[in-house]
């Protein structure tokens, strides 16, 4: 039996938690998970951390499996997820029937929130194309760590975004729906193997779990979208 320490993405600590006992029961081996931030866990992986498994952005993936942290041939995707809009539990819904009517909602929010994670830096780059980056950026909060939509469920902000598979499981929101589909981001998750694993067979029959045709059921129950 392995011991297979996992380094995750929060988007899919859901989908994990569900599908990790699944595993253990079937293949003996027990695994360690724990959620970083995807920049921390670039940081961390490149300065020395070890791990076995790696769940994140494709674009994280990429960056570590450049850096030599990772295994290039274990490199597998898992999922999509694309980003979701929430208010607080009984709160009126913006319109998000299109790009205009999304911009009119976040002009007019007394306060929004997001997070540092790939839907992040997309919705950065998204008000800044949009012109309204610099008029909306007093009322930004950033969060890192912890959902968007617990800081909306609390009433710390009147919208919040992030990844879908990272809102569906926070109380006390309302998800009023993913980005319109003009402006919206597909973000890809992938599973690869630390390239200095001491377990790389059982750590690469963990990432093969996760493709399986229970663990895209789970995933698809969870937010995310096989791929």
């Amino acid at each position: 039996m392995a011991a297979i320490d996992v380094m995750m993405t929060l988007a899919f600590k859901e989908a994990f938690v569900e599908l990790a006992p699944r595993f253990e029961r079937e293949s003996g081996h027990e695994i360690n998970g724990g959620t970083v931030p995807t920049a921390v866990m670039v940081r961390r992986l490149k300065e020395g951390d070890r791990t076995d498994v790696v769940i994140s952005s494709a674009a994280a993936l990429a960056e570590l499996i450049e850096a030599g942290v990772l295994d290039r041939t274990s490199r597998t995707d898992l999922a999509a997820c694309g980003v979701g809009v929430a208010v607080r539990a009984g709160a009126p819904r913006p319109d998000l029937s299109c790009a205009e009517s999304f911009r009119r909602a976040v002009l007019g929010a007394e306060s929004i929130v997001y997070s540092h994670g790939p839907s992040g830096v997309y919705l950065n780059a998204l008000f800044d194309r949009m012109g309204i980056a610099g008029e909306i950026a007093s009322k930004v909060k950033r969060v890192q760590g912890e959902p968007a939509g617990g800081l909306v469920a609390r009433g710390e902000a009147e919208i919040g975004f992030q990844q879908m598979s990272e809102l569906l499981p926070v109380p006390g929101i309302d998800i009023v729906g993913p980005l319109p589909p003009e402006i919206q981001e597909i973000t890809r998750f992938a599973g690869a193997v630390h390239a200095r694993t001491k377990q790389p067979e059982a750590a690469s029959a963990l990432v093969k779990f996760f493709t399986t045709p229970d663990a895209r059921e789970v995933m698809k129950a969870k937010g995310l979208e096989p791929v």
